[in-house]
């Protein structure tokens, strides 16, 4: 369970496609045509995958995988006083440059190497971290602070210890093994927390495909946004917030919701409207 609650804390999420550039080194599919990117999607899952009628898109390892979007909530805590922000790559899903993978990876390493904050995903153990390190690698990048690793556990900030590092936090491990391990939607969803909203992670490589980067984004902070209300929870249960400080993180990310559709991102309203029906569905008090 939760120990502790660090000064920064980062609850983030990763969408990824698989990578046709995998296709093309790995299976020789020609990328020179326009339009090939799907013949390269659907080689991954078949030769990779094992693809059949049943699962026509069988989950690829990571390393296979190309990494198009990365959104987080930023926890600070500041002299007592809590502030919360939103962060996602791109920064502009219109601008090509910024879309590319290794701009991406780079700004997500270098903001974690420098701030360390204690970084909060679900699932993200097994699949967000080893993704971030693999297509580092692949990409020639380096990462100092975010891959520095101390002697003991207690001895300084571990990205890559999940088990004994409170740097490192998978809320999934926590709720459950197993066969007893709920999805998110699952887990937050029956908590009065919005779960997957419209899009789901096998619909993002067909809207790749249709060159919407920006609907890949806006899914994308739905799931940090839940993936910060569920942590809250969490910390809540693990007795690390009060009754009055878990209500006030609720408070806090309703404000920063507010915030953020008042600054133009309209596709937040229907997450707002799912919280409050989830809310009033599961018998949730008021915020």
């Amino acid at each position: 369970m939760l120990k502790s609650i660090q000064p920064t804390v980062l609850c983030f999420d990763v969408e990824w496609i698989p990578d046709p550039k995998a296709a093309e080194v790995l299976h020789y599919v020609d990328l020179s045509e326009p339009g090939n990117e799907l013949e390269a999607f659907e080689t991954l899952w078949k030769e990779e995958g094992k693809a059949d009628e049943k699962n026509p898109q069988p989950y690829l390892k990571t390393i296979l995988c190309r990494i198009v979007s990365i959104a987080g909530i930023v926890r600070e805590k500041n002299m007592g006083k809590v502030s919360l922000r939103l962060f996602s790559m791109p920064t502009d899903p219109d601008d090509p440059e910024k879309c590319e993978e290794a701009r991406i990876l780079s700004g997500f390493i270098r903001a974690v190497g420098e701030k360390k904050p204690q970084i909060v995903g679900y699932n993200s153990a097994n699949a967000d971290l080893p993704i971030i390190t693999q297509r580092a690698i692949i990409h020639g990048l380096s990462a100092p602070g975010f891959a520095e690793r101390p002697n003991k556990p207690w001895e300084g900030v571990d990205y890559f210890d999940s088990r004994n590092s409170e740097y490192n936090v998978d809320l999934c491990p926590m709720l459950g093994r197993f066969a007893q391990t709920p999805s998110l939607h699952q887990a937050a969803s029956l908590s009065g927390i919005p779960g997957k909203m419209g899009v789901s992670g096998a619909s993002v490589a067909e809207l790749w495909l249709e060159g919407k980067t920006r609907e890949i984004v806006e899914y994308n902070e739905y799931d940090a946004f839940t993936t910060f209300l569920l942590w809250a929870r969490v910390a809540h249960f693990a007795n690390l917030l009060s009754d009055q400080q878990y209500a006030d993180e609720q408070r806090l990310t309703r404000e920063l919701l507010e915030q953020e559709i008042a600054g133009g991102k309209e596709h937040l309203v229907p997450y707002v409207e799912e919280w409050d029906r989830l809310r009033e569905l599961t018998g949730q008090a008021d915020i």
